[in-house]
């Protein structure tokens, strides 16, 4: 007996016989939580950032910039960052055969349990022991759980001691980056700051194929903007815009359904904490239906705080619904509020605030204090440069705290007492105040959205796959076909494919009869078939092949570019609308 296919299974064969996916290093037998993309995929995958990059960078490009930065970071960026602390999973092993498992996911697997997200090593150690969880693989018992970094650990250059890390997000470049951005922007506030690019988070026991790696693509963004000024000002944009969502209030009841708001009453219900992470949420719901996924199969799922990243003041997380996986997240918000820039001015010591100017400017007394240089220089002679030197590297609050405390700073082996410092107090008219930038930050899984993409485009019709991937995303646009392979057919096919590939990814095909090279391209879902038949030859007409109707129009060879650049340029154009522009 024959057990039926998902569309897991299916998309996974289709994935490694046509060229999407397959498991990495497949000749050495894999290695989970890796993939390689083939040529379609590499050109889906890449054309979907590209979308991405037009919903959430080029509409904005006036407050939004796009930069990239390194995989690889020193460790005090993550020690900053709370990462090297936070970022653990919990791992048990088997003391029998030493095999590894994540302790949450073999409990769920063994006992059907959830909920697991938030308890801490001795919480998961005593469930195992409760229910009297034994290794799958040898039957032998576990010893207690433990917290595993997820974090690659590498050294930069030669020295041991200069540790790095893989980033685990991409959002510390951004972070580390955003006062030189902030100033080449002309200290304007909102400011995002995008990136799309690879991380690694070291999985412990990585399933679920394409949906849960240990290397990836994160297409992620942060927005600062002033705590004191936190609206949106694109917010009616999208006020009208339908959110699913299942808030804490609701997990908490127990409750399975998601609740459904405007974007509107989202905001005055405070179920969202910030217009700016509303804003990003109606984008990221709009996105995922661009790429073919109903309103209705997706929504948003808010954290509990036991949950949530150790950033983060509420979190939620836009799922979608697989056949096999059930509810799979493809994009997180964030609220982050100053945590990161704190952080980073904490350790880093250097200064990430913005300015804010006052609507109403006000005087200040202001402490001043600097070195009696004249006095220094007499009384230390070649010295004095050194002195000076190195109290230049102390701000004006270590001087006077050294000063009150112990009576003198010193400096170069040599105590400096008061007469050595002009201390004198004014008064200034203080324009702007200088405060640490809020974050809403919304990221996505370049990986999962190519993947669920691919579920939601594959259909079966008369037997045959029709992979119906929105247009605009297709790795291949359009494929070519003489009807018989003739010489005239051939030349003329030649011709017509060699100026469209000019425009489009396209693709020749002169195999097989004409009924078995329609199959095939339906199967990597490039839209358009163009046949060169007996009749191109008469009059230089091409036949066009929907590949979701498969109803065919003709159109003069001359009027292909100018056609097709229309159809895939405007989505509100359909196929029989073509018949216009001939």
């Amino acid at each position: 007996m024959t057990t039926k296919q998902d569309k897991y299974e299916k998309l996974c064969e289709l994935g490694r016989r046509r060229g999407f996916f397959w498991s990495s290093s497949e000749i050495y037998g894999g290695v989970s939580g890796f993939i390689d993309y083939g040529p379609l995929g590499t050109l889906l995958k890449k054309n979907i950032e590209e979308k991405w990059r037009e919903w959430f960078v080029k509409r904005h490009q006036d407050f939004i910039v796009e930069i990239e930065t390194p995989v690889v970071m020193p460790a005090i960026v993550f020690e900053a960052s709370g990462h090297v602390e936070h970022f653990t999973d919990y791992i048990v092993e088997c003391s029998r055969c030493g095999r590894k498992y994540r302790a949450d996911h073999l409990i769920e697997d063994l006992t059907g349990l959830t909920g697991l997200e938030g308890k801490t090593a001795d919480e998961l150690t005593e469930i195992i022991r409760k229910y009297g969880i034994k290794c799958p693989e040898c039957g032998g018992e576990f010893g207690p759980v433990k917290k595993f970094n997820l974090l690659f650990k590498t050294t930069i250059g030669p020295y041991s001691d200069n540790i790095g890390y893989a980033r685990p997000e991409a959002a510390q470049g951004m972070f580390v980056n955003f006062h030189r951005i902030y100033e080449m922007m002309d200290r304007r506030l909102p400011l995002g700051i995008a990136q799309i690019g690879k991380v690694l988070r070291n999985e412990i026991s990585p399933r679920q194929g394409p949906i849960r790696l240990r290397e990836f693509t994160i297409m992620e963004l942060e927005l600062f903007f002033d705590p004191q000024n936190p609206s949106c000002p694109l917010i009616d944009e999208v006020k009208d815009v339908k959110l699913r969502l299942l808030t804490c209030e609701d997990i908490r009841e127990g409750k399975k359904e998601p609740r459904e708001v405007t974007v509107k009453e989202a905001i005055e219900k405070k179920l969202i904490m910030t217009e700016w992470n509303a804003y990003f949420m109606a984008l990221a719901k709009l996105f995922m239906e661009d790429l073919g996924i109903p309103h209705e199969k997706q929504m948003f799922i808010e954290k509990l705080p036991e949950e949530r990243a150790h950033y983060a003041a509420q979190t939620f997380d836009q799922v979608v619904w697989t056949e096999r996986w059930g509810w799979i997240e493809v994009s997180g918000h964030a609220y982050r509020t100053d945590y990161d820039l704190r952080r980073h001015m904490e350790y880093s010591k250097r200064d990430l605030r913005a300015y804010r100017r006052l609507s109403q400017p006000r005087i200040e007394k202001k402490l001043i204090v600097k070195p009696n240089i004249e006095l220094i220089k007499k009384q230390f002679g070649e010295n004095a440069k050194y002195i000076l030197r190195d109290l230049s590297r102390l701000s004006r609050d270590e001087i006077v705290q050294r000063l009150n405390e112990v009576g003198y700073v010193e400096v170069q082996d040599v105590k400096l007492s008061r007469e050595y410092f002009i201390i004198e107090e004014r008064e200034e008219k203080i324009e702007v105040e200088r405060f640490i930038p809020h974050v809403a930050e919304p990221s996505f899984g370049a990986d999962r959205v190519t993947y669920v993409v691919l579920e939601y485009a594959y259909t079966e019709k008369n037997g045959r796959v029709v992979l119906r991937l929105p247009r605009d995303v297709a790795p291949i646009k359009v494929a070519v076909f003489p009807l018989v392979k003739k010489t005239e057919f051939v030349e003329k096919a030649r011709e017509v494919y060699n100026m469209l590939k000019k425009y489009f990814y396209a693709m020749y095909d002169d195999g097989g009869t004409i009924g078995w090279r329609y199959v095939k391209a339906d199967e990597i879902g490039v839209p358009i078939a163009i046949t060169i038949d007996g009749q191109t030859l008469q009059d230089n007409t091409v036949t066009l092949r929907d590949r979701d109707t498969w109803t065919q129009i003709r159109v003069p060879i001359e009027k292909l570019p100018e056609v097709l650049m229309k159809y895939f340029s405007d989505k509100s154009i359909s196929f029989s609308d073509l018949t216009k522009f001939t």
